[in-house]
């Protein structure tokens, strides 16, 4: 975003927010005002997406696409409600939009659809032979996966005989293109990555990616759930061929998330988990599967979260994500100059624009100790590998602090990390 973009969109106000945010009124061990920099791990709700879940089960409450009475009408106009809802959000159809638990459940969905396409799928289908692999064909993701766009493709490639290869990381925490030419080739039949990574920011250039994909006829994925959750995605914009995202990280409810497939490949992709309300029909010797989104549906779905997750999409429309994405990047831009201003301090990532997320260590503590000490100062943030083992091996560490932000944080909270960090380092006795 330029600056004469950035001086047209509205400011975000981050106090209206945090007001929304009934959680975010508790105070942390010290008795401080809780300071949450854990919204990468997962978001927090406001009053909107509660009372939205809530009321369904009040009111509304019954199995969707099945009974003619009418709570079953009225939950699956609200099902059918929330799917439109979260389409639009995103610049989608709505018959292209599956709903899943979360993210890694999508990215799941994608894997194993190709190991069925692979082996004796449905006779009903016309499976799109893109989906097929063999030995002698390769799957690429990139070394800053989180585990849930690593393991699936790990598994499905041990399950059908391809190889698995990956894009590098770069010592600043971006990419490395240079190895496009060497990993993406004529046997690669998918490239799959993250839009944002989960532990540096690092924003990946989409459409480079995408079009030394399309070039060597490859299928492309995109993990995007620290994207959607802040920055304008529209998916006829992206190019690719399928969108994953978590509802939880996007001020929606845990155990739901969307999977955006292009509809011309979505037809044609086999069920992964099939029993009820997948079906057309069913006799004692096979069965036909529904068309989608419901083909990937199967058993009675997470209605009430779906609804909770169509109302954060409506939260977060009226905020505007373009203010969204310029109040959180202003955070950011704060967090890693305070950070580096602080001797003994390192920040793991791009110096660049990047998404909400700051890891960084402090010299002679590690992360766990110093989360330990920043939640006795009452701020909240995350400790660990982040589900990005090989990532951290690439930089030549085990495990980074990582504070990441949202809509209802401000400039106050990264005052409070700082303070907090220079607390730990006295009490450490280090820095």
């Amino acid at each position: 975003m330029t600056a004469v973009q950035e001086a047209s969109v509205p400011t975000l106000d981050a106090a209206a927010v945090r007001a929304d945010v009934p959680i975010l009124s508790r105070t942390g061990p010290s008795g401080r005002e809780l300071v949450y920099l854990d919204s990468a791990a997962t978001s927090q709700k406001p009053t909107a997406v509660i009372e939205a879940e809530a009321a369904f089960y009040r009111e509304h409450n019954a199995a969707v696409h099945r009974g003619a009475h009418m709570l079953a009408e009225e939950a699956t106009a609200a099902y059918e409600g929330a799917r439109a809802t979260v389409a639009a959000f995103i610049g989608a159809d709505h018959g292209e939009v599956v709903f899943t638990r979360n993210a890694t459940e999508a990215l799941n969905l994608l894997a194993y659809a190709m190991g069925n396409a692979s082996v004796a799928p449905p006779s009903d289908i016309d499976v799109d032979p893109r989906l097929r692999l063999q030995p002698g064909d390769e799957v690429c993701v990139t070394e800053m996966e989180h585990h849930a766009n690593l393991v699936p493709w790990q598994e499905v490639c041990r399950r059908t005989g391809a190889t698995l290869r990956w894009i590098p990381l770069s010592p600043d925490g971006t990419l490395d293109l240079t190895a496009l030419d060497e990993v993406l080739t004529e046997r690669t039949k998918v490239l799959s990555f993250v839009h944002q990574s989960n532990v540096l920011g690092t924003v990946n250039p989409v459409p480079v990616l995408r079009d030394r994909a399309r070039a060597v006829g490859a299928l492309v994925f995109l993990d995007a759930c620290q994207s959607v959750p802040h920055r304008p995605v529209d998916v006829t914009e992206l190019g690719v061929d399928a969108v994953a995202f978590s509802g939880h990280k996007m001020l929606g409810p845990t155990g739901v998330g969307a999977l955006w497939v292009r509809r011309d490949l979505l037809e044609r992709m086999p069920p992964v988990i099939t029993g009820g309300s997948m079906i057309e029909t069913v006799t004692m010797e096979r069965s036909t599967y529904a068309p989608p989104p419901l083909r990937f549906e199967a058993g009675t779905p997470a209605i009430g979260p779906a609804v909770g997750l169509a109302a954060a999409c409506d939260y977060l429309t009226a905020l505007g994500m373009p203010a969204v994405e310029q109040h959180v990047a202003g955070l950011t831009r704060q967090a890693v100059e305070a950070l580096l201003s602080v001797p003994g301090i390192s920040v793991l990532g791009p110096t660049g624009a990047r998404g909400p997320v700051v890891a960084f260590a402090v010299d002679a503590v590690h992360p766990h100790d110093l989360a330990q000490v920043l939640d006795s100062e009452g701020v909240a943030v995350r400790a660990g590998h982040h589900c990005a083992w090989p990532l951290h091996r690439a930089l030549g560490t085990s495990a980074s602090t990582r504070a990441s932000f949202a809509a209802y944080n401000d400039t106050s909270d990264v005052v409070a990390l700082v303070d907090a960090v220079r607390v730990a380092q006295r009490f450490f006795g280090v820095g």
